[in-house]
């Protein structure tokens, strides 16, 4: 009888194949993707995730469980010479330490008795990026200037030459809700909802969610007068893009192109909003041209709302963050006046006036389409409740 051989668990295995450490290598890539779909993570996310792990292995000389601070610190290094911005580059330290942190927990000693390697954590305090928001204030411009902005926006609509993408785009631009741009073009018709609540509330499905687990839904009560410019939009603007306006799974703001497969509008980009966006400011407020974006008039918004006596927790609520902390980072520029001032509201300019584009009375009576999503004409002015400066058509 022979005795089989005792190995200690602690001291390296027989020499394995390069073929071999290299499944491994992936092997335990895989198992980190199947760990974050197990957690409920989207699959954009988690094929983010894998691109960046294999980025970083790209740059090792060696095997990842090989990797060190020094090879983290040239990888980072690598990237900001490559003009990668400040968030990226955080992203990407932050998407690596969390897979070394899988990769001890899990494999540590798997690794150690096949190659006699112990796993570090090459991401440390020293070398991860603090990303672009730390010590950073946004200022948003103030209400003169987005005043100015709109109303000169307004009185140009029905000048276009192409007034209906003229009207969307400034309908868009209109943030009074702070809605991110995804977030806006993926509304449908169906999401106006005028009957909840006191001004009808819009259901965001595609919420901007947090740590890669998909979209995170809300209902946004359509305060700040966005109740009478939404009403004035699928009133008197929208069923102009075709006859999916009584569709309400059609998109609220529409492309000029059809989809011939669902005989609608197809649903505009974000890039013809931007365009539009940056194309007004350079004319009309030549001093912000190139900074302002919809995620700076978001930020306006935030602290627009918040100077007029909207409480942090009730605006964190309406844009959809996670964290309380970035709710104040919104608003930091109202915070570091030292008081809020009790404002009437933002004025915001009203809907653009729409000379002989008007819809017949009849017409808009017929607009009782989705669970009466759309009042008549006579309804709808009497629930014009929150003033502003600029009145609406008639």
């Amino acid at each position: 009888m022979t005795l089989a051989v005792v190995r200690n668990l602690s001291s390296p295995r027989g020499a394995q194949t390069q073929q071999e450490l290299e499944d491994f290598e992936q092997e335990i890539v895989d198992q980190y993707a199947l760990a974050m779909a197990s957690a409920g993570l989207t699959g954009g996310h988690v094929g983010n995730t894998r691109s960046a792990i294999i980025d970083f292995a790209r740059s090792l000389p060696g095997p990842l469980w090989a990797a060190s601070c020094e090879d983290a610190d040239r990888f980072l290094a690598g990237l900001r010479h490559q003009g990668r911005s400040a968030n990226t580059r955080a992203g990407k330290a932050g998407t690596i330490a969390q897979f070394y942190d899988f990769v001890i927990a899990r494999y540590q000693g798997d690794i150690r008795a096949l190659t006699g390697c112990i796993v570090e954590q090459p991401i440390d305090e020293f070398n991860r990026p603090p990303g672009r928001n730390q010590g950073e204030v946004r200022v948003p411009p103030s209400d003169a200037e987005v005043d100015h902005l709109f109303t000169q926006w307004r009185g140009s609509v029905a000048l276009a030459r192409k007034y209906l993408p003229a009207a969307r785009n400034y309908f868009a631009a209109s943030r009074r809700l702070g809605l991110r741009m995804n977030e806006t073009i993926m509304l449908d018709i169906r999401d106006w909802r005028p009957d909840l609540g006191d001004f009808g509330k819009l259901h965001v499905r595609f919420g901007k969610g947090s740590r890669g687990r998909g979209p995170k839904p809300r209902l946004v009560p359509a305060i700040n007068g966005a109740d009478r410019l939404i009403d004035w939009w699928l009133a008197e603007v929208r069923h102009q893009f075709g006859d999916d306006w009584s569709d309400p799974d059609a998109p609220m703001l529409p492309s000029e192109r059809n989809d011939s497969a669902l005989a609608r509008c197809r649903r505009v980009g974000d890039d013809a909003l931007r365009t539009a966006l940056t194309k007004q400011t350079k004319m009309l407020l030549p001093a912000w041209a190139g900074r302002l974006t919809p995620h700076v008039l978001r930020h306006y918004c935030a602290s627009s709302l918040y100077g007029d006596g909207m409480d942090l927790k009730a605006l964190q609520e309406l844009l959809g963050h996670e964290w309380l902390s970035t709710t104040t980072d919104s608003t930091i520029s109202r915070i570091q006046r030292g008081r809020r001032p009790a404002l009437p509201g933002i004025s915001r300019p009203a809907p653009p006036s729409q000379t002989n584009r008007r819809v017949p009375a009849g017409h808009r009576t017929r607009m009782a389409w989705f669970r009466g999503a759309l009042r008549p004409a006579q309804s709808r002015t009497g629930r014009l409740r929150t003033p502003l400066r600029d009145p609406l058509p008639a």
